[in-house]
């Protein structure tokens, strides 16, 4: 998904707000493609995350349960900037035609990301609020969706690494602060940073409930 250096951050429709509305909601294509490279990159630091309290989960079992919380509002965010670029495009609206679809393996294996994202995080709420009880039926569909998940998402990842660093840059790097190119900047800090604090309100909200895992007994057996 290659940034169209054609295709200018502010349509014609944004000149028509007031200047107030078009920092917090312009930006057009390019906006889109802005807020969801920058969330897709905390998303990888929380994953990072993730993937150390696998290695260590049994003293780590709180940490990864509320980064297991956090990390919802953020993937929310990125399903709608990203579903909103493919509503956008599917109904034809000149912009977002002109800048085009992502590329064809992408696009393909689109629907398994949703699908498997859905059902790791499904599962890992439902663990976790449903207790160890419900670690014999529910736990192994955790494990299994989240493996396929690292599959499709590493190869979406891969996808857009190129154009990461540049995408960042353009409104959070030095040059940021003294470019032009900036409309609807604020509003995508704002989204952003909402969805963060939404992510550790939620996660502190059902502390209590990690009780029950941290303290049943026998969870980490080799037979289990």
């Amino acid at each position: 998904m290659a940034i169209d250096r054609q295709t200018p951050l502010a349509p014609a429709s944004d000149y028509a707000r007031p200047a107030g509305t078009r920092r917090l909601t312009g930006g057009g294509t390019t906006g889109n493609e802005r807020l969801t490279a920058a969330t897709g990159f905390v998303l990888l630091g929380l994953l990072a995350v993730i993937g150390v309290t696998i290695l260590r989960l049994h003293p780590l079992l709180s940490v990864h349960f509320f980064v297991g919380m956090l990390l919802i509002p953020p993937v929310l965010l990125k399903m709608a900037t990203t579903g909103y670029r493919f509503l956008r495009y599917y109904t034809n609206d000149p912009p977002y035609r002109r800048k085009g679809a992502p590329p064809a393996l992408l696009r393909m294996i689109a629907p398994m990301v949703l699908l498997s994202t859905f059902v790791v995080f499904g599962t890992g709420v439902a663990l976790l609020f449903i207790g160890p009880s419900s670690r014999g039926t529910l736990l192994p569909i955790h494990k299994v969706s989240f493996f396929i998940w690292l599959a499709f998402t590493g190869l979406h990842v891969l996808g857009h690494l190129v154009e990461l660093p540049e995408l960042l840059r353009a409104d959070y790097g030095r040059s940021a602060e003294w470019s032009s190119d900036v409309t609807g900047r604020s509003g995508r800090v704002l989204a952003l940073s909402a969805a963060l604090v939404a992510g550790v309100v939620l996660a502190i909200l059902v502390i209590p409930d990690f009780a029950a895992w941290v303290h049943a007994t026998n969870l980490f057996r080799k037979d289990g």
